[in-house]
């Protein structure tokens, strides 16, 4: 769900909507961090799910510019499709 809303976000929308993909980027990063870490699995991975819930917090934004912050969430929402499959690819 959050790999959709990031590709939502390269849609022209309301500020509103932008601040909600924040707080849910930040949300989820930070549970898939901790389910990283509880299920001691990859570390490098964990890292990864903390910088990217740092990234995306809605608290001290980084202002990186729309096209940035474009190419950012297509990169991230493939990555969580990714790892998706993975997981499903994995489950059989």
């Amino acid at each position: 769900a959050l790999a959709a809303v990031l590709l939502l976000s390269l849609l022209n929308m309301l500020y509103g909507f932008y601040e909600f993909v924040r707080f849910a980027a930040m949300a989820a990063f930070a549970y898939l961090a901790y389910k990283e870490y509880d299920n001691k699995g990859s570390k490098d991975r964990m890292i990864l799910f903390i910088v990217l819930a740092v990234l995306f917090q809605p608290f001290f934004k980084l202002s990186l510019g729309r096209v940035i912050w474009n190419v950012v969430d297509v990169v991230v929402a493939v990555f969580l499709i990714v790892l998706l499959f993975n997981a499903l690819k994995g489950k059989k």
